[in-house]
This record gives structure tokens, C-alpha cells and sequence, in this order.
């Protein structure tokens, strides 16, 4: 093994975490040298740092994007809990800049004879960001399974344990939805932005006429497919439509659910989207919006990793906003639920799956793809535990002539579950063969 730093260098690494209260941890350098911020005691994660490089990311330019970029491009990499390396990160984030460009120059002089690279961060180029962004959304359904589970939906889990698993907790989600929407037989229902069509299943699976738009070829084509093998075909549909083009297109609705979309919307257009969803729906109708929400106190990053190459025209409101935007176009709001505990759970469950089925993946995608999921996957759930971001579900009524409708008290929507299973656990194990 390579010698470890020597003390004046192990002094300017303890420096640089002062006042750090986060998991403890390591880092590892290319050439074997080691440094541990609590010796002695067993590190929950090792930070390898892989070039040089990207140790300058690390040390003296240390960002949401810039560390992203370098976990993905390899020259970043984490060992053990990749959730303990996010407290890492924003200690580092926190750190005074002369400070972090004062010790991570001196250790490139005395430890590793760097020079000026130091003063220099790694820039990408156009192509290599085009070719980052893309590594979302392109994929196949394939892709999604193994770590989405039998139900194929990518939003927020439902728990009522935190021991659930996966399927039990998405069905349980599907099934609230359909609660708190009040779905009955016979009813109009509209899901903007349907996904792979789950819920757009489950109001049919209770006896509604349910219909999905979504942007995406490939999730309308798997959703009409879903619609076809289980036999919904004379009360479910989905095409691919725009939510701007609904307006005047459609008879109304008695009941619209938005879950997941959302986060799309942008503060400018939100007046736009609940607009139409207002005049969608019939009078004595409900609308569920299920979003994230950013904090009012999490500081705006304006240059992310998720920005970047995740959503790259993705734009987080706070619950304030979007409330307001709802309620000045008619909306009442009749049930606001924070869902953020729920949604760390998902997500590591969904690194999990990740991690579990990394070969598979690998045949799919390239290891660039691979690892930006991964990384989205832990570092949003780091932000959900942290408070920086949450998930509510918002039940909107557009009241008739002052009545909602809707009973007296919602001990209703926590009444036990429905037992039986929804047709997309019976129908999303023909997916890849289809």
C-alpha cells in the first residue's frame, strides 16, 4: 500500500472538515494513499478519487454539477453507502471558497507536484453535454423494469411500513389516488402525464372510463399495450397529447390526477396548466396533484447535476405557488398531504434495484447512463431526507354552485386497502417480450 499523508497534510484535510457532523468516511487517492476523517473508526463510505483531476473537482471547485459530472465520467467514485457521501458533499458545499482553494492547492504541491491544474476546473464540452442529457429519457422499458418493479411506476410509493416492499407500497399509492379522488363506476377519468399507464389501470380497475396523455412514444405505446392484454379496451385509452392541447378538445372529466408531471410545468405556465385542468373538469369534480415541491429556504442552485443531465427543463415550485396558482383559477383545496418520507423509501429501494440488476443494465445502456441514474437516485433521496425538497399530494375541487361533494370527515381514504391485485401486476411481465 502507499504511504498514507503525511501530518502537515492529514492537518489541512482535518481543516478542511472542521465542524463536519455528517458519516464518517475516507478518501482513497489513485496511487493507494488513504486518509480517514475519524481513524479507527469504520468508514460507512470510501470517496476513491480516480485522476487528479477530479480530485481539483473535489477539493478546490466542489459543486452539484461538477461532482456529478466527474461520478459519472468515473474519475469520482464511492464505496460502500453512497447516501453517507451527499452529508460529504454538503459540507464541502458550505466551506468558505478561499478556504477550499487554499488547502487544495497546497496539497497538489506538496503531496502530488500538480502545478497549476489546480486553478483550473474540468469544462465539458457541447458534445459531451448533449450526448449527457439524453441518457434520461432514451431508454427502453426494458431498461425500467428491473429496478421499477411489476408495476412500472416512477413516482412516489405509498408505505404503510417502512419494511413494505416495493409492489405492495406502489399499489397502496395507486389505490390512495383512486381514494382520494372519490373514483366510482362509470366516471370520466383523466391522467395527465400517465407514464406507463399504471394509473391509468387502477381507475379503470374501479370502474371508470380512464384516459392518459403523455409526451413520451414509447410510454403511450406500452400503456395501449398494457390496455390491451388486460382487456380494458372499451374503458381505457392513452395517446400522446401535450396538456396545452387539451382545452376545448375533450368533454369534461369528473375526476383528473396529475402525478409526477408536475415538476415540468414551470412557475410561468403554472396559471396555464391549472386553467385548463379547471375548465377540464365538471362542475362538483376533484383533481389530484401530486408534485414535488422545493423548499422556500433550500438555496436555488442554478447550474445542478439534475438541471443538467436529468431534468433538463424541469423547474421545482414550492406548495405555496402552486396552491395559489390553483386557487386563483377556481380551485378549492380540500387536502394537502406531505408524502417526503415516502419518497426517500422509494428511492432506495429504486438505487437498490439499481445496484442489483447493474449487469443487466449494462447490456441496455451505456456506464455513463448507468451511473447517472444512480447518482439522481441517492442524491435525491439525500434531499428528501434533508427537507430540501418534498413530495405533496394536493385534492382540488372545482365546487358546484358551493358543494364539493365530498363527506364530512376523509376517514374514508385510510381505510384498509383493497386486497386484490391491479391489472399492472398482472399485465407488466408481458412488457419485454412485447
Amino acid at each position: 500500500m502507499a504511504d498514507s499523508f503525511d501530518s502537515n497534510q492529514k492537518a489541512w484535510l482535518d481543516k478542511l472538515f472542521q465542524n463536519y457532523e455528517g458519516p464518517s468516511f475516507e478518501l482513497r487517492l489513485w496511487d493507494g494513499r488513504r486518509w480517514s476523517l475519524r481513524p479507527g473508526k469504520a468508514p460507512e463510505c470510501t470517496i476513491v478519487v480516480a485522476d487528479p483531476e477530479a480530485l481539483s473537482t473535489l477539493l478546490a471547485k466542489p459543486n452539484e454539477l461538477t461532482l456529478g459530472e466527474a461520478f459519472v465520467h468515473g474519475g469520482l467514485d464511492v464505496e460502500g453507502d453512497l447516501f453517507s457521501v451527499f452529508a460529504v458533499a454538503e459540507h464541502l458545499f458550505n466551506r468558505p471558497r478561499r478556504l477550499r482553494r487554499q488547502i487544495a492547492e497546497k496539497l497538489a504541491v506538496a503531496i502530488f507536484g500538480l502545478g497549476q491544474w489546480m486553478r483550473h476546473g474540468a469544462v465539458s464540452s457541447r458534445s459531451r453535454d448533449r450526448a449527457s442529457i439524453a441518457y434520461h429519457y432514451d431508454q427502453p422499458v426494458a431498461f425500467f423494469k428491473p429496478w421499477l418493479g411489476e408495476s412500472l411506476v416512477y413516482s412516489c410509493a405509498y408505505f404503510h411500513e417502512s419494511s413494505e416492499s416495493l409492489a405492495q407500497a406502489q399499489h397502496q399509492k395507486l389505490d390512495l389516488v383512486c381514494r382520494k379522488l372519490r373514483v366510482q363506476p362509470g366516471e370520466r377519468f383523466l391522467d395527465i402525464g400517465c407514464g406507463w399507464g399504471s394509473l391509468v389501470l387502477q381507475a379503470a380497475a374501479c370502474g371508470a372510463h380512464a384516459h392518459g396523455i403523455t409526451l413520451s412514444r414509447e410510454q403511450e405505446a406500452t400503456t395501449k399495450r398494457r390496455i390491451r392484454l388486460a382487456h380494458l379496451e372499451d374503458g381505457c385509452t392513452a395517446e400522446l397529447r401535450d396538456y396545452r392541447d387539451l382545452d376545448g378538445a375533450m368533454q369534461p372529466f369528473d375526476k383528473i390526477a396529475s402525478v409526477g408531471m408536475f415538476e415540468h410545468v414551470g412557475l410561468k405556465n403554472l396559471p396555464l396548466y391549472f386553467g385548463i385542468a379547471y375548465r377540464l373538469l365538471k362542475p362538483g369534480g376533484l383533481m389530484l396533484n401530486h408534485a414535488i415541491a422545493r423548499s422556500p429556504l433550500a438555496p436555488i442552485r442554478l447550474d445542478s447535476f439534475v438541471g443538467r443531465y436529468v431534468f433538463p427543463d424541469g423547474k421545482l415550485v414550492t406548495l405555496s405557488e402552486t396552491l395559489t396558482a390553483a386557487e386563483t383559477q377556481g380551485f378549492e383545496v380540500r387536502d394537502v398531504e406531505n408524502l417526503r418520507e415516502h419518497y426517500e423509501l422509494t428511492l432506495r429501494q429504486w438505487v437498490t434495484g439499481l445496484k442489483a440488476h447493474r449487469e443487466e443494465l449494462l447490456r441496455l445502456v451505456p456506464e455513463a447512463t448507468y451511473r447517472i441514474w444512480l447518482l439522481y437516485m441517492a442524491g435525491s433521496a439525500a434531499a428528501f431526507r434533508r427537507g430540501a425538497i418534498a413530495v405533496y399530494q394536493a385534492l382540488l375541487s372545482r365546487p358546484d354552485k358551493g358543494s364539493s361533494g365530498l363527506p364530512l370527515t376523509r376517514a374514508d381514504l385510510y381505510a384498509a386497502a383493497r386486497a386484490e391485485p391491479s391489472p399492472t401486476a398482472e399485465t407488466a411481465g408481458h412488457l419485454t417480450a412485447a
